[in-house]
């Protein structure tokens, strides 16, 4: 692994330890960040599982990253602004930069919800929790 450090190589998800937050709450995410072994990179990718039963609350919206969703498997409820779509393998959605519509998902399916999010690091960003707290 030495030499990932000095030239960004392919990998496996195998590859990249998972990590956990949230954990033994109704928020519990696992994921991996894909896109920093070998170095930080100017783009986040990582790849997130939502257990059943599990939110990513509270919805929030940033000012200017922008971030995308990719569903693999499984299936969750996208909870956009005052709307919900049920989000599934293949599903894709753009959370522009700046659009006030606060976003968070709800697995309540009995298999893990799997998913890649993608998102831009800016250092101006602001995230807005405009939502009551989280549970748990």
């Amino acid at each position: 692994m030495s030499d990932r450090a000095a030239i960004k190589q392919p990998l496996t998800a195998a590859e990249v330890a998972p990590e956990v937050w949230y954990a033994g709450t109704d928020r519990e995410i696992r994921g991996r960040a894909l896109c920093d072994v070998g170095g930080k990179a100017r783009l986040g990718v990582g790849l997130m599982e939502l257990a059943p039963g599990s939110n990513t609350k509270p919805g929030h919206w940033h000012s200017h990253e922008e971030e995308h969703l990719y569903a693999l498997s499984g299936s969750a409820v996208l909870h956009l602004g005052a709307e919900q779509f049920e989000l599934q393998a293949g599903s894709y959605v753009c959370f522009p930069a700046g659009q006030p519509a606060p976003h968070h998902l709800q697995n309540n399916a009995g298999q893990p919800f799997v998913y890649l999010i993608i998102g831009e690091r800016i250092a101006d960003d602001r995230v807005t929790y405009p939502c009551d707290p989280p549970s748990g």
